[in-house]
């Protein structure tokens, strides 16, 4: 099987750097997206997110020739599904998995299978995604034979292999990690580990689709794990009157012990989403996944009610000002630190939270987006940092973007604040969230 051209599905935080990867091999690659603008500003050699050094690799695999986008799927050997998966309502409650797009993906591409192609699914997945991706397949291509009624005689190979990269090193990450391939049949797994290994130079692990799909949940659902100690544990320090920063800096001198650092919540469309694929499935079972979830998303109301008393301290400062006449400046909405992404951010959450209630100006600094998704509708107000250190009154620290590590802790002197990254720990206490 020669793979001669590649189609990725899906053209956001992780198609678009897989499509430019295998385009910077001198592989012919399709890419695929419902967003009209996205596929224009492609095909100018330009991008629509920001990731490091994207934009020079995607300028020269189309000046090239070997990336190009369109709305519609086009013929291709390999097919790599990389398609959102939210939640929606279920039977479990509102953080049941959401297909949708992945069912859009193969009903899309399923009018130009051929046999012999090879379909992946990228996207990270509830356990069994791969397979009812391949029944979809079926429905829709009955004259060609799948892995799971067919083994390893099918037409079409079907695996699952989930990305595994930090956004803001996607690049390096897409090729150094190693990958976990899981196929519904050893020849699947084959197939689809040939085609990674164009450009991995880390480890093709193989497995079964299972395995692989529940792998990525463990993963994030251990990160996530972590992370809600060391949130559970700055709302404790907070209650008992400790630096909680110095507290873990102090604890993780111990040879054996390495506690995360805490923030306003977990986000992102990995860490914030996947353990509720695992309780989803299982929720008499996923005890401690649920309530480190629990943990997690109850902290950006927690930094809510700390802005509050922020305000409060200030108004008692300054007795001759009403709540309105108090700005509040929210320093970062993306979900980690010098990227764009929006994505079941904390801190975007906390911010619009805080606009919806607060009624004087609320700024917004995120030195990585031009504008506010125009369907938040927010009193929101985008502002540069040097104007918001200027004309708000209380800060609240969101994000540790590189541009507020670099302000010196003095500028935010006579002010009031909520920190809930550290980067002003070991200034006078104000509310260390």
């Amino acid at each position: 099987m020669k793979f001669d051209t590649i189609s990725i599905i899906g053209l956001g935080y992780i198609g678009l750097p897989t499509a430019a990867v295998f385009a910077s091999r001198k592989v012919n690659v399709i890419g695929v997206d419902v967003n009209q603008h996205a596929v224009d500003t492609i095909n100018r050699g330009q991008i629509h997110i920001v990731e490091p050094d994207l934009d020079m690799v995607v300028h020269a695999a189309v000046k090239e020739g070997y990336l190009r986008a369109t709305t519609r799927p086009e013929p291709a050997d390999a097919f790599l599904i990389a398609v959102p998966t939210p939640f929606k309502d279920g039977p479990t409650g509102s953080h049941h998995p959401d297909m949708d797009y992945i069912e859009s993906a193969s009903q899309a591409i399923a009018p130009v299978l051929k046999r012999g192609d090879l379909v992946i699914l990228e996207s990270t997945s509830p356990v069994g995604a791969t397979e009812q991706m391949a029944a979809w397949l079926a429905e829709s291509r009955p004259d060609l034979t799948f892995p799971q009624t067919h083994g390893e005689a099918s037409d079409i190979r079907v695996a699952h292999c989930p990305e595994r990269v930090l956004p803001g090193h996607v690049l390096r990450e897409l090729v150094q990690n190693d990958r976990v391939i899981g196929g519904i049949t050893p020849k699947c797994s084959e197939a689809a580990a040939r085609l990674y290994k164009t450009f991995v130079q880390g480890e093709c692990v193989i497995t079964n689709a299972r395995t692989a799909e529940m792998c990525k949940l463990t993963e994030n659902s251990f990160r996530d794990v972590n992370i809600a100690f060391a949130n559970e544990l700055s709302i404790i320090c907070d209650k008992l009157g400790i630096n909680v920063w110095e507290l873990i800096q102090l604890a993780n001198r111990h040879p054996r012990v390495n506690i995360l650092q805490p923030g306003p919540g977990v986000g992102g469309h990995c860490i914030a989403v996947d353990p509720w694929f695992i309780v989803s499935a299982v929720p008499e079972e996923a005890k401690l996944i649920r309530a480190a979830r629990e943990v997690n998303d109850s902290k950006p109301e927690w930094v809510v009610e700390k802005v509050k008393l922020a305000v409060a301290e200030h108004l008692m400062a300054h007795p001759d000002q009403t709540v309105k006449d108090v700005s509040i400046a929210c320093l970062g909405l993306a979900f980690k630190p010098d990227i764009d992404d929006l994505r079941e951010s904390p801190s975007a959450t906390i911010a619009r939270r805080i606009a919806s209630l607060h009624p004087g100006p609320v700024f917004a600094v995120e030195p990585n987006i031009h504008e506010l998704p125009v369907h938040w509708d927010t009193t929101l107000v985008l502002k540069p940092i040097n104007e918001a250190l200027e004309q708000a009154d209380v800060f609240v620290i969101l994000v540790d973007h590189k541009e507020f590590k670099a302000t010196p802790p003095s500028r935010f002197a006579q002010k009031h604040w909520v920190d809930s990254k550290g980067l002003l720990a070991h200034t006078a206490k104000q509310f260390a969230a």
